[in-house]
């Protein structure tokens, strides 16, 4: 194998620009430890962004997948395939929902759902309703409509003129969506919990309101849960936690474990307007992801892990809530749902230099929003491997990094 600094130099000359990853090149990963070229071991605490939900190399996602390419890895959707029915039925079983589109990311499902609300309307006869209407500081994906749906300018810069009839409202303020939803809003796209945005969960009756707004004015509610979804939050859905039932969910992220998937979620009636032709991708619902994705269904269950992750999130939760009591100056507080939590630190302090001192001590997260850490590790982390990365974050925060000036 070739050597680290090989390998960055490699990198260096051939790798687009567009991300700031330090100088380090992970190799392997068990459990919820990687490690890097050196050898030099890390406590995952972020699971590559809440998407390795049972962690690094687990047994039975490697066994589906490593049986799965042995068998049929690709068809296109020409043709059914096994794996992606029976996938189907099982999100639309845990879900209840009706009808499944299956993709390769959250952003596709997204960008589904953006066309399946307009053409909704379309078809009803309703060629006015286009109109969509988001959230500021949310973040929804990176194709040119799911930028525009996201609520953070930054995202926005240098690509030139954003999706027509797309506006955002204040998260968390039913008022203002009570104000912009109209006649002409195709749908209103939330999440229950924004999680770039900072790890901000939706207020008390935010999602209720929501949904009985959308109602009320006949535009379609459609809650983004790339992050939330597959049991993170304690739950299947993250709007079960209050019972709310959305017209369209998304989910991505942790749904296959590390294996790229997407999936937009909907009901009978609204899936109906997209017809053969109308919508597609190559790759979505191929054999190999399917059945990566069946083998982390099945592992939620037989591991109690939907029960587990609700519990340590407590416990993590609860400890970054202590830290910032005990370090004021540091921090200014804790939230979060289940695994998806974050600490928000001082005004001061520098968020890169803290993710920066926790990888120093061999723990990695990431930050969220202008001053989050995030922390969404895998959903098999144990009580004691959160509280090596808490007594890190401590030993961090008790001297922590500040911002030049």
């Amino acid at each position: 194998m070739a050597s680290t600094a090989e390998l960055l130099g490699l990198a260096g000359q051939h790798m687009l620009k567009n991300y700031k990853q330090p100088p380090l090149v992970i190799t392997r990963g068990e459990g919820c430890y990687l490690w890097d070229t050196e050898g030099r071991r890390y406590l995952d605490l972020y699971a590559g962004i809440a998407v390795c939900v049972l962690g690094h190399a687990h047994p039975a996602l490697v066994r589906a997948v490593t049986e799965q390419a042995g068998r049929l890895m690709h068809i296109a959707n020409y043709y059914y395939n096994d794996r992606q029915i029976e996938l189907s039925a099982e999100l639309a079983r845990r879900s209840g929902y009706d009808r499944v589109f299956l993709c390769n990311s959250g952003t596709e499902a997204n960008e589904a759902a953006l066309k399946l609300a307009r053409r909704y309307h379309w078809a009803r006869g309703d060629k006015s309703r286009t109109d969509l209407v988001a959230t500021w500081s949310s973040f929804h994906g990176r194709s040119m409509g799911s930028v525009a749906l996201t609520g953070q300018a930054k995202y926005w810069e240098g690509f030139g003129h954003m999706l027509p009839g797309v506006s955002h409202v204040a998260y968390g303020d039913l008022e203002a969506m009570r104000r912009r939803i109209n006649d002409r809003t195709a749908a209103g796209f939330i999440e229950p919990v924004q999680g770039e945005g900072g790890v901000l969960p939706a207020p008390d009756g935010y999602l209720e309101g929501l949904r009985a707004l959308c109602t009320e004015r006949g535009a379609l509610m459609v809650v983004d849960e790339i992050q939330t979804g597959i049991g993170r939050t304690g739950r299947f859905l993250a709007t079960q936690r209050v019972g709310v039932e959305p017209d369209i969910t998304t989910i991505a992220k942790g749904t296959a474990g590390g294996v790229p998937i997407g999936a937009l979620l909907t009901r009978e009636h609204i899936g109906e307007a997209l017809l053969p032709g109308t919508h597609g991708s190559t790759f979505g619902g191929n054999p190999l992801a399917a059945a990566a994705a069946l083998a982390v269904l099945r592992t939620l269950d037989e591991g109690d892990l939907m029960a587990h992750a609700e519990k340590m999130g407590r416990h993590l939760v609860d400890g970054l809530a202590r830290i910032a009591e005990k370090y004021p100056r540091s921090a200014t507080g804790a939230r979060g749902i289940g695994l998806l939590c974050g600490i928000v630190l001082a005004d001061g302090v520098d968020p890169r230099g803290v993710l920066t001192a926790l990888r120093e001590r061999g723990v990695l997260v990431s930050q969220a929003g202008d001053r989050v850490v995030r922390f969404a590790p895998p959903l098999v982390v144990t009580a004691a491997e959160l509280d090596e990365g808490l007594a890190a974050l401590e030993a961090v925060l008790a001297d922590p990094p500040r911002m030049a000036g």
